[in-house]
């Protein structure tokens, strides 16, 4: 059963909502992670000179983690009525009525290109194949290190899947014609 929510046209799933609310925890563990390379901490990873200076690492870092958070937030459009209706505050648009396929293309191409990122075949000998190429995975100077990372990091692998269903849920809610069937 759908949880009542007041601010949508139609209830939304329970899974949708619990999903969309829950991503941004999600992804904190990673973006936490990724802090202290911003002031060339490696975290235990054994890797070569190279670091950039502080000037490009440290606005690098904390804007992908924060643009990390952001997008993650956005997802929750998917569940709630702004989401539905723009928000009033908004130029040009606001107050007006979200086409259905204006949240859902951009939600489902974004989740697809998410997936490809950080999704990893290994392939043997220490390499991964991505959408990039093959790359070297990351060897560390211990195993806690390298639990560590897989604790923080692994559940990244979950964002983009997680968009493309709270997108087709979203879809499948405010499509039109669908009136009586149940989300």
């Amino acid at each position: 059963m759908a949880p009542p929510v007041s601010d949508t046209e139609r209830p939304v799933p329970r899974w949708a909502m619990r999903l969309a609310h829950a991503l941004p925890l999600l992804l904190l563990p990673s973006c936490l992670w990724r802090l202290p390379f911003a002031l060339h901490f490696e975290m235990g990873q054994i890797q070569g000179p190279g670091m950039p200076s502080y000037w490009v690492s440290i606005p690098y870092v904390l804007g992908l983690s924060v643009f990390s958070e952001l997008t993650a937030l956005l997802a929750i459009g998917l569940v709630r009525g702004w989401g539905e209706v723009a928000p009033a505050w908004l130029p040009f648009i606001g107050g007006k009525r979200v086409r259905p396929l204006a949240a859902v293309v951009p939600a489902v191409v974004g989740g697809l290109i998410l997936t490809l990122l950080f999704t990893g075949v290994p392939i043997g000998d220490g390499r991964e194949l991505m959408l990039y190429g093959i790359i070297e995975t990351v060897e560390y100077a211990s195993g806690a290190w390298q639990a560590l990372a897989t604790v923080c990091i692994a559940p990244t692998t979950l964002w983009g899947p997680i968009i493309v269903a709270l997108a087709v849920a979203y879809h499948r809610r405010r499509a039109p014609g669908r009136m009586g069937v149940p989300a």
